[in-house]
């Protein structure tokens, strides 16, 4: 279970919930321009946009799990388990694995335009990282401060739809996620007024009541209506501080706590949340085990390096004793 949203109020923002039964060690990791981008199947980057995003390290290779470059081009994946198919490898096509696919975007591309005319070209193919790390079956949001657009690499061929919302969970597709929200036309932020019957003298005993039916539970489908309903009608000051502190409220209204999500002897919790300031290049994330939030900003570091900058997530609580 995961859950992704967009925000702008004076900079643009993106992130994630990453909601799971365990982690990999995921490490805020920083690819510069001239780090060699090597692809399977695919001609290897030499020189390329450089990263800053969520991923786990393997043999020296980041595998992302949300990012945005220094254009300001946002990218993450999310579980789309049942739904997502990869298909052999096509002559004529670029063919790139599941997990390159977010470093060959975010390498190459400076918009969502950009990234669309991309996807006419590219064959997401059956190639495993290695034998111990099969392909998560996965879809993505892909956002600039203009657009967002959803894609999905299901049997019927690649499916891009634009995301108005600027929101992603898992499944169903897309498409199905986008028309349920017809279901909920009817909440809204505001005192609710009595359409039920002019007969019944009905009255509003609390607030929040016109929010009345806005699933609360942990399905994704429940939480792509919820994170939609409270991204879309947030209001936030527009200062740094404001705005990420909104986002992370945003996406707390998401958030697993560990106990109310079985899976099998374990529990799903959030292990992490981001917020990525795309314009200025800084990742702010607070982990399920610590609040505080912290952040790195790409922009501190040398981008025309060689070598990836790598920072192990904080997990220790840090409370402020007055």
């Amino acid at each position: 279970m995961c859950t992704a949203v967009t925000y702008k109020t004076k900079d643009f923002y993106f992130g994630r919930t990453l909601d799971y039964d365990f982690s990999y060690v995921e490490e805020i990791t920083i690819t510069p321009r001239n780090f060699l981008l090597r692809f399977r199947e695919t001609e290897a980057f030499q020189k390329h946009f450089a990263i800053i995003g969520m991923a786990f390290v393997n043999d020296g290779y980041p595998l992302y799990y949300d990012a945005v470059n220094e254009k300001g081009l946002c990218m993450a994946g999310l579980n789309f388990v049942g739904n997502a198919h990869y298909s052999k490898i096509e002559k004529g096509k670029i063919n790139l694995a599941q997990f390159e696919l977010i470093p060959y975007i975010l390498g190459k591309c400076a918009s969502v335009n950009e990234a669309l005319k991309e996807f006419k070209k590219i064959n997401l193919a059956d190639i495993r990282y290695s034998d111990d790390l099969p392909s998560a079956e996965l879809h993505w949001i892909i956002a600039d401060r203009g657009r967002a657009v959803t894609v999905e690499f299901v049997k019927a061929g690649v499916q891009i739809y634009d995301n108005p919302a600027g929101v992603l969970t898992n499944n169903p597709t897309f498409g199905e996620q986008l028309f349920n929200l017809n279901n909920y036309a009817g909440l809204t932020t505001k005192d609710p007024k009595n359409g039920f019957s002019k007969k019944l003298r009905l009255k509003n005993y609390s607030r929040g009541m016109g929010a009345l039916g806005l699933p609360g539970d942990l399905s994704s489908q429940s939480r792509f209506v919820r994170a939609s309903f409270v991204k879309l009608n947030s209001v936030s000051e527009k200062t740094e501080e404001a705005s990420v502190n909104q986002f992370f409220h945003i996406l707390g209204s998401v958030s697993c706590p560990r106990g109310a999500c079985m899976v099998g002897d374990n529990y799903e919790i959030t292990v992490y949340t981001s917020c990525c300031n795309a314009d200025k290049g800084i990742y702010y994330y607070t982990t399920y085990e610590n609040h505080r939030i912290t952040a790195v900003d790409m922009n501190r570091h040398k981008l025309d390096g060689k070598e990836l900058f790598r920072y192990p997530v904080n997990r220790c609580e840090d409370i402020c004793f007055k």
